[in-house]
């Protein structure tokens, strides 16, 4: 089955939105990220943070909600839940660095089996710069990469990142359209799969070695 784009970046956010609890702060990084906001169950309360200065995110705003003064580091326009606040960037660096940020979620150009991550430049072309991530995934307890499981059919989740690395053994969790992956001591346990692939699927779109889990579960999406 073809999935378009739009049907693979709701897989990801929604499956990711599922790795929260009540009370947990949670960095959101830019792009497909930011959508798993709109995915949080109404049952939990948790404080989405932005490294820009915001606590308190709510849902992606509408045509009519967006406030061209309030947005993330990504510039994108957001919502802010009640209770939320503002503040300034040295104070969000320090929740970051102080490990008071339960989870970062963050997209990649490359991952490893070792949980080496890649997400900020690719040589030879022009890029802002590195951001907060180097901080987010230093800083938060844990990581979790969100994003398509392959580039223009090339493998994104290698046995070693060839990119510069954000940061070296941070990864946790890999969430694709394809499924869920952790980052273990032994390597990638293939944790769950989605309805939409298979484990050979996964495999052959993998260079780096894969572990099926003993129980492996389906992804609810």
């Amino acid at each position: 089955m073809e999935l378009t784009k739009e049907k693979i970046r709701e897989i990801i956010a929604k499956r990711v939105a599922q790795e929260f609890k009540d009370g947990d702060v949670v960095n959101l990084g830019i792009g497909l990220p930011t959508e798993v906001a709109n995915y949080i169950p109404d049952s939990i309360y948790v404080a989405l943070q932005s490294e820009n200065g915001l606590i308190g995110m709510g849902p992606t705003p509408t045509e009519a909600e967006a406030d061209c003064r309030i947005s993330n580091a990504g510039g994108s326009l957001v919502t802010i839940a009640p209770g939320g606040c503002f503040f300034d960037s040295f104070t969000s660096f320090g929740i970051i660095r102080g490990g008071h940020v339960d989870a970062t979620v963050l997209g990649a150009l490359q991952v490893d089996e070792k949980g080496n991550l890649a997400n900020w430049m690719v040589p030879g072309k022009m890029v802002p710069g590195m951001g907060g991530a180097m901080d987010l995934v230093v800083g938060a307890k844990k990581v979790i990469i969100a994003m398509e499981h392959t580039a223009k059919g090339s493998p994104k989740i290698l046995k070693n990142c060839t990119l510069p690395l954000t940061a070296a053994n941070e990864v946790n969790l890999i969430v694709t359209e394809k499924g869920v992956l952790e980052v273990t001591e032994k390597g990638l346990v293939l944790k769950e799969l989605s309805p939409f692939s298979s484990v050979e699927d996964i495999i052959a779109t993998t260079e780096a070695t894969i572990i099926v889990d003993d129980n492996l579960k389906t992804m609810e999406v």
